[in-house]
């Protein structure tokens, strides 16, 4: 860490040229000219940024076992995660260097870090309590897929199995209630020191923990638990309810910064709201200013060209063959010296509080659908999270303005929750039996609602629109108001 902090730039240049050498005999870099290339500008010149759908028919080929397309080394791995434009799954290559060099090395760097900043650590004395999603492994044409936290775990050095719990056949079950009961009676017992998972996720099993035992709160089940590792969603509306659960002055929080394509950020200092970018995992940086965003046409630039307080859309290139790959978050830079960074949303409209992942074109799919089902047209809408309390779910919240109403607005809302469950297999994996989202809340909006609200914020006219999807409870709070 200390030659990446001291040497960014040439790290990263480094870097690139190995990942390019690595390639040039690949069908990819046949195609795009690698052994070429000699500089930064040759790289941008001969490979075009690209999204999921340009590059899925070379990975549906190497899922069906088609070898040395991409990357060099075998592939086997799959990673499965939602957020595609016209597909409900998308599915990352995971090679053996981005498990080994990338997410293994995060695990240990994340330890590292945390030690390193609290010296007075009794972390080893027990076990970290992992959760990882609907962790099951599927084989498919001799090759394999499923959440990356599945695949993490069927990977694992047999060493890391001891200092974890749930043990490994218990994390790795699919059936999402019967894990929960499993990791709940497996781990009451033990002497859990940390956590990691997602904080939605995490906060189901803690309410479940707590009815289980019947105690008023963590520390009285696990008196020695000092951290909680988190990462996936903003953990901002969770904390307080956290705090509550584990009434502890002393008790830290760390945030990853880690997705299918790769591990990107750590937090490294204690009660910090900043990742520090880890510029050694195998994954070449690019940034394209928000300002200038135009998806596939952008103009990227490097590491080294990056300004503090500016709103980036992120491009990697990486050891598992993904190059110059738009991953569709935004991230701003709050130090270049170190780099360190916040994550700031994505390149579209998204709600990604639970881990759903629903983008725009998920939700106007679905709303499509539930008109063409109840003879309804929709003039205007918006949608919002609502946050987890205690033991009550999250869920969303929607405002419907119709053109043309439908009879029965629970049946449209049944009909959009199903179409949102077809088009997105995380929505549908955090519904599935109420889980962690509750069924949508959906308003009927009276007439010239949104047009009202547009008046008030003085954003009539002009390229002024209804915000379709909101991390935030801001705009549907102020609707609700004028409803």
């Amino acid at each position: 860490m200390e030659l990446f902090l001291k040497y960014p730039t040439d790290v990263q240049q480094e870097l690139l040229f190995n990942l390019v050498a690595l390639g040039k005999y690949t069908e990819f870099g046949k195609t795009h000219k690698f052994s070429k290339i000699k500089n930064y500008e040759d790289f941008v010149n001969t490979v075009p940024i690209q999204k999921y759908e340009t590059i899925e028919p070379l990975i549906e080929r190497c899922r069906k076992g088609e070898q040395n397309l991409f990357w060099p080394t075998k592939i086997k791995w799959f990673a499965k995660s939602s957020g595609t434009t016209n597909a409900k799954s998308k599915f990352i290559p995971v090679s053996n260097e981005a498990l080994e060099e990338c997410h293994f090395n995060a695990g240990k760097d994340m330890l590292g870090l945390y030690i390193n900043n609290n010296e007075e650590t009794q972390l080893f004395t027990g076990k970290g309590l992992r959760l990882g999603g609907s962790s099951a492994i599927y084989e498919d044409n001799d090759t394999y897929f499923g959440d990356l936290s599945a695949i993490i775990i069927e990977n694992m050095p047999f060493w890391a199995d001891y200092s974890s719990a749930p043990k490994q056949e218990v994390a790795l079950m699919s059936e999402w209630e019967t894990k929960m009961e499993a990791i709940i009676d497996e781990t009451i017992q033990e002497n859990i020191t940390s956590l990691a998972g997602v904080p939605s996720w995490m906060l189901v099993l803690l309410n479940k923990v707590l009815e289980k035992t019947g105690k008023d709160n963590i520390l009285e089940v696990w008196p020695n638990l000092e951290v909680y590792f988190h990462g996936g969603v903003n953990f901002n509306p969770y904390r307080e309810q956290f705090k509550k659960l584990i009434p502890k002055k002393s008790f830290r929080y760390y945030e990853t910064y880690n997705a299918s394509e790769g591990f990107f950020a750590i937090q490294d200092r204690n009660n910090s709201d900043e990742l520090l970018l880890m510029l050694d995992y195998g994954i070449f940086y690019e940034f394209i200013p928000m300002s200038e965003y135009d998806g596939e046409n952008s103009k990227a630039i490097p590491l080294s060209a990056v300004k503090k307080d500016v709103n980036y859309a992120v491009v990697i290139t990486t050891n598992g063959g993904l190059w110059r790959y738009l991953i569709g978050d935004t991230v701003k830079f709050t130090s270049t010296n170190p780099y360190r960074i916040k994550i700031t949303g994505r390149t579209k409209h998204h709600i990604n509080v639970f881990g759903e992942e629903l983008i725009i074109e998920n939700a106007e799919e679905a709303l499509k659908s539930a008109c063409e089902k109840t003879n309804s047209t929709i003039k205007d809408y918006t949608v919002a999270p609502i946050f987890m309390n205690g033991n009550t779910n999250g869920g969303h919240e929607w405002i419907v303005e119709f053109e043309k109403q439908p009879q029965d607005l629970h049946f449209f809302t049944e009909i959009l929750d199903n179409a949102l469950k077809n088009c997105n297999s995380d929505y549908e994996a955090k519904r599935y039996n109420n889980m962690t989202l509750n069924m949508p809340k959906v308003h009927q909006a009276r007439t010239g609602l949104f047009y009202d609200w547009l008046k008030m914020k003085g954003k009539l006219g002009g390229q002024h629109k209804v915000p379709r999807l909101s991390n935030k409870r801001d705009f549907i709070e102020e609707l609700n108001e004028l409803l």
